[in-house]
């Protein structure tokens, strides 16, 4: 779509087939009486596009088109999920509450659409037991095998081990429909 002006060289001395805001069919005009009866109106004249010939135009508000669009695209970008990577560090004498506060917060971070990278570090004379370790990572992923898929199996690199951890769809809670909710109340 573009707006047209009274100077516009591609259509002057054309016929065009006009449209009315209600989308009504008005007839073939010529550019000149067409560019006349929006200003009349007090709106504008935009080419829809089309390859038909004679050219297809519209009487409308082509500031408000402009608006409505940008705001759509807003909405459309805010119902967009963008998951984000959440980091869950450990080590392998973590305490058991300390153990069950980061599996719960890891379910938050896989339910609300964020990926996880779990990371378990060995310090000084923990890394002559990797199997210690091992069996924290394994419990873990015992907590999000429901909802979770493994995107990268634990694996050790140096002093770490870390797996890659994303929420199954089924589980995901949806961003943009609480929000809905929420605006409706």
């Amino acid at each position: 779509m573009r707006q047209l002006k009274a100077g516009d060289r591609f259509l002057r001395g054309k016929k065009v087939r006009l449209l009315s805001q209600t989308n009504e069919q008005l007839g073939v005009f010529p550019f000149e009486t067409a560019l006349n009866m929006a200003d009349d109106a007090g709106l504008d004249l935009v080419e829809l596009p089309s390859k038909t010939d004679p050219a297809v135009c519209r009487i409308m508000d082509y500031g408000k088109h402009l608006f409505d669009e940008a705001k759509r695209q807003r909405e459309a970008k805010k119902a967009q999920l963008q998951p984000k990577v959440k980091e869950i560090k450990m080590s392998p004498n973590i305490d058991d509450n300390d153990f069950n506060i980061k599996s719960r917060q890891m379910l938050e971070f896989l339910k609300r659409g964020d990926k996880v990278r779990l990371l378990l570090t060995f310090r000084g004379r923990e890394m002559a037991h990797p199997e210690i370790g091992q069996e924290v990572m394994d419990r873990m992923l015992k907590q999000a095998e429901e909802i979770a898929n493994l995107d990268s199996p634990p694996r050790r690199m140096g002093r770490n081990i870390t797996a890659m951890l994303s929420v199954k769809p089924q589980h995901r809670t949806n961003k943009a429909k609480a929000a809905k909710k929420k605006s409706e109340e």
